[in-house]
């Protein structure tokens, strides 16, 4: 038997989230069945995290335990050949018996994307949201930076979160703008791409953080009242919950040694 992580991007505009549900049509779904296609085998698999409704990612993590003898090479390009187009897994390795996709996870980060230009992007409308109107950008940096560190996040977490505790950490938040598609002379920001790197994060914490971000950037809240929402420990002193279409879980990191230096890991 063996346990296989692998690593698997996907546009979940049209998918119920990445967790099985009784509603059916999600990432985990179509990822068991392709497996089942492949190696006849029925079984579950455990990822790093889930990822709501809408949601896409860019480096979501799985692992599963397999009796199969397909060589480790060929997973990816033959799970791919069963998967939907907006679903492809691009690496696979073979890691130790006890390793756990979720309680092994040392990193997360997310990106959340605004575009700030006067008119959509067409081409990338599912990925980002629109936002029309100015953003004051370096307010919205001033206040994400009293977010890091460790605290009780519960202001940030969905009202319907089970989690025995809302502590988590934030090592780092940045925000990065591309403004090459800007048009001179308009009143074109450019694309505004937010990133959060923690420990882990509650149902809808990101998306939470940005909807009161944003009222940061338009003038509703002055920067340091990002302090203020976070002591609060209430849900209903944060701004909306943002859309979950600009939002990617970007990358997750692993500290155990066959995951972070073995160069057997298999990119189709």
């Amino acid at each position: 038997m063996r346990n296989l992580l692998m690593k698997v991007s996907y546009d979940g505009t049209d998918y119920n989230g990445f967790q099985t549900q009784p509603g059916g049509h999600t990432i985990q779904d179509y990822l068991e069945e392709a497996i089942h296609r492949l190696s006849g085998e029925q079984l579950k698999i455990t990822a790093s995290g889930r990822t709501d409704a809408g949601v896409h990612a860019r480096g979501q993590v799985f692992n599963f335990y397999t009796a199969s003898p397909i060589p480790l090479e060929r997973w990816c390009m033959a799970l791919n050949t069963w998967l939907p187009e907006d679903i492809v897994v691009t690496e696979a390795m073979e890691v130790p018996e006890d390793f756990h996709s979720r309680r092994a996870a040392k990193r997360k980060t997310y990106r959340y994307t605004i575009n700030a230009n006067q008119f959509p992007d067409i081409f990338n409308r599912r990925y980002q949201i629109h936002h029309y109107g100015k953003l004051d950008i370096e307010a919205m940096r001033q206040g994400l930076s009293h977010l890091i560190g460790t605290h009780d996040y519960t202001t940030f977490a969905s009202r319907k979160s089970t989690k025995p505790s809302h502590v988590r950490t934030i090592f780092d938040a940045w925000i990065e703008t591309d403004t090459s598609m800007c048009r001179p002379g308009t009143k074109d920001q450019g694309i505004i791409h937010t990133y959060l790197t923690g420990n882990g994060f509650l149902q809808h914490m990101v998306r939470i953080i940005m909807g009161t971000l944003i009222e940061v950037g338009e003038g509703r809240r002055h920067p340091d009242d990002m302090r203020v929402i976070l002591e609060a420990k209430n849900r209903a002193a944060a701004g909306p919950t943002a859309m979950s279409k600009g939002l990617m879980l970007w990358e997750v990191e692993y500290d155990i040694p066959s995951i972070a230096e073995t160069p057997s890991i298999q990119t189709t």
